[in-house]
């Protein structure tokens, strides 16, 4: 039985070179399909899958880095090349960045094509089977892809944000503290926020999705609220705008500084707090105890409240270890008149725990998941 040939779509608004660039993919066992111009390029992509894509850059009405972020939306894995007269850095940069796997320069010899279409289509090949692999094995199989790739819904998920409400009570009667505010997005690839701030992380938009946080935190109707800032964002000068919705309430606000990106990497961070505080905010050093938070940051940040990350209280009841260093960071608090909140306390067992070696502050499922809306009680 005769194996497929590879199917490679070709566009190119040179009818000309169009018909140089089939002829010798045909010649080389391709099975060529080609456009004139991105949008026809689009409606072949909608209606069929390819292997490879070869595509001029400079193109009327939708050029080839464009071309590009619409091919990612339709498919994932398929290696695009892209082919220019007019080479340039910045274009060179930006079609690495969205996911090229090549970028060519006419005049392309036969022989250079056929190879840099070959490789693509091994790509692709390589992608598909792992993207298989990982669903077999039940690996997270959506984030495989590129810039191109994930702008789009990095966008949409923005679109769609919302946030969810978590009760934070005080342990020794139960009685509501203040809520936290939770990223949510209606966009199924991000399940979670973790995926949500990588996917930022990666795209260099931490900004942009703190400010869409802080925007809808600020119609939230709760007393106390605390809202997680990436230490990147202490660079937005947005957060220092008084005239911010968030800024308006910011004396019922703290601020919970999420430390994935390393303190020292901000400048003058002690100087960023202050103006913090100036405008009424209150500072919380948030997951003590896990990934780059460390008790440096009680030094530079001065913090009023501390949060225990969950990977330390889940199973403290059962853990010396972790009983004693819960137990050692809530006397340093203590002694710094700097209450603790115990997060992802999910069992009665890890409450009592908690609550005997000195957090004043509880948050997790036993105490309440989050909500939609404030709850009030």
């Amino acid at each position: 039985m005769s194996q497929e040939r590879p199917r490679v779509l070709v566009v190119d608004d040179e009818p000309g070179l169009l018909e140089v660039y089939a002829d010798v993919l045909g010649e080389g066992g391709y099975e060529v399909t080609t456009a004139t111009n991105g949008r026809t390029a689009i409606q072949a992509l909608s209606a069929s899958p390819f292997d490879a894509v070869l595509s001029d850059i400079v193109m009327p009405d939708l050029d080839g880095l464009q071309l590009l972020k619409a091919v990612r939306e339709l498919d994932l894995d398929v290696a695009v090349v892209l082919v220019t007269a007019n080479p340039r850095l910045e274009t060179a940069v930006k079609a690495i960045e969205y996911g090229a796997l090549q970028y060519l320069i006419k005049p392309v010899p036969g022989p250079d094509l056929c190879r840099a279409v070959a490789r693509a289509v091994a790509w692709h090949h390589a992608a598909m089977a792992k993207r298989a692999f990982l669903e077999h094995v039940g690996g997270d199989a959506r984030f495989i892809g590129d810039r191109a790739a994930l702008e789009p819904r990095f966008e949409r998920a923005v679109s769609r944000l919302w946030l969810a409400y978590q009760p934070i009570v005080r342990a020794g009667d139960g009685v509501l503290f203040a809520h936290e505010a939770l990223a949510r997005t209606g966009e199924s690839s991000f399940p979670n926020a973790d995926a949500l701030l990588d996917a930022a992380e990666r795209l260099g938009r931490v900004q942009d999705l703190g400010r869409a946080v802080r925007r809808q935190a600020a119609s939230a109707d709760s007393q106390t609220l605390f809202v997680n800032v990436h230490a990147s964002e202490l660079g937005d000068a947005e957060l220092y705008d008084p005239r911010s919705a968030l800024a308006c309430r910011a004396r019922h606000v703290v601020l919970e500084i999420t430390e994935r990106a390393a303190l020292e990497a901000v400048s003058d961070v002690p100087s960023r707090i202050a103006r913090l505080r100036e405008l009424g905010y209150r500072i919380a050093v948030d997951d003590l105890g896990a990934g780059y938070s460390g008790l440096s940051s009680l030094s530079a940040l001065a913090p009023e409240v501390v949060k225990l990350d969950m990977s330390l209280i889940r199973g403290c009841d059962q853990e010396p270890v972790k009983r004693k260093l819960i137990a050692t960071v809530a006397s340093l608090c203590r002694d710094l008149g700097t209450p603790v909140v115990a997060e992802g306390v999910e069992t009665e067992a890890e409450r009592a725990a908690v609550t005997e070696e000195g957090c004043e502050l509880l948050q997790g499922f036993l105490l309440g998941a989050p909500g939609a809306r404030p709850s009030l009680s």
